[in-house]
């Protein structure tokens, strides 16, 4: 469905795709028929199913792997539609793609899998018999409406596996800046962890396993899409800083409107990734020409991750 022509309010900055600028950028998209090299895929947009793109992909070169596949409940994905299968059913449809996609690992290679509370144990069956589960990453959804006669689900899980026993995690390229809201001082009145900057008190902490300064993509962000799971450029951006280098490679065999790209072009890695729906795939280089222009990622700024609601403490240090 291309949502170009929806009425949108005036200060909404979703930004879409039209009918024309979609068959522009479709020469651009990739096709596999047969086997290719890295160099053929490299920051490009594979525009295919995976089950008829997966034998095509080469082997052991990428470094980091992104997952984000429909979550097991009935969702419609512009032209697409997935319908809600049993548990054991979804488990049996991750292991179909899944084992096919595990070739293309490094050994060092680092994977994280996003899922719901409910596809998190089918997920987690079926991720142990391929890697070694380090940690389950939750993050807070601060979207949507309550349920009537439910909790409110606000939180989602990112299993986080590697390979082997040697990978990559740089702890320094992802702490968190937090205002500090009790600050104590040493013994010798000095600030104990945090300072003070533009008369508020902050204080570097590391990464953990809980992220609540996570803000879904809505109307007012120019990341925006229309896609009904599009994950946030922040969320990628930890994940790729955390568990990649410069240059190293990341794949996402869910692309949806493109996140991941975005943000690893905007971090300087390469990329590649398959969509198998055409106006997502054209949407993600749309997002690609904007990112090369605009390598900002909102809530990343000097070399830190910062809460929500500080934009205002984000410019003055940058202006600072």
């Amino acid at each position: 469905m291309n949502h170009a022509n929806k009425k949108r309010a005036p200060l909404n900055r979703t930004l879409n795709i039209t009918a024309r600028e979609v068959a522009h950028f479709r020469k651009s998209l990739l096709k596999l028929n047969n086997k290719t090299t890295v160099e053929e895929i490299t920051n490009r947009i594979i525009n295919q199913d995976i089950f008829k793109t997966a034998d095509y992909l080469p082997a052991k070169f990428v470094d980091l792997l992104f997952i984000d596949p429909p979550y097991n409940l009935n969702k419609n994905f512009s032209t697409l539609k997935f319908r809600e299968m049993k548990n054991n059913e979804y488990e049996k449809w991750i292991d179909s793609w899944l084992r096919e996609i595990v070739k293309i690992l490094k050994p060092s290679a680092s994977v994280y899998f996003c899922c719901d509370w409910k596809t998190s144990i089918p997920a987690y069956n079926i991720l142990r018999k391929y890697f070694i589960i380090r940690n389950r990453i939750t993050w807070e959804r601060e979207k949507g409406r309550g349920a009537r006669d439910n909790w409110k689900n606000s939180y989602e899980d990112i299993w986080y596996c590697t390979v082997s026993d040697k990978f990559t995690f740089n702890t320094d390229a992802v702490k968190l800046k937090r205002l500090v809201r009790a600050p104590y001082k040493s013994d010798d009145g000095n600030p104990k962890d945090w300072k003070n900057e533009n008369g508020k008190n902050f204080r570097i902490t590391h990464p953990s396993n809980l992220w609540n300064d996570i803000t879904i993509p809505f109307w007012s962000m120019p990341e925006n899409t229309d896609h009904p799971t599009q994950k946030p450029e922040k969320l990628l951006a930890k994940i790729i800083l955390a568990s990649s280098n410069k240059n190293d490679f990341i794949f996402d065999p869910f692309l949806g409107s493109g996140t991941t790209a975005a943000a690893a072009k905007k971090l300087n890695r390469k990329f590649s990734g398959i969509e198998i729906d055409e106006v997502y795939a054209a949407l993600t280089l749309k997002r690609l020409e904007i990112a090369e222009k605009d390598k900002s990622i909102q809530g990343y700024s000097g070399g830190v991750f910062w809460e929500r609601n500080t934009l205002i403490e984000q410019k003055k240090e940058q202006s600072d």
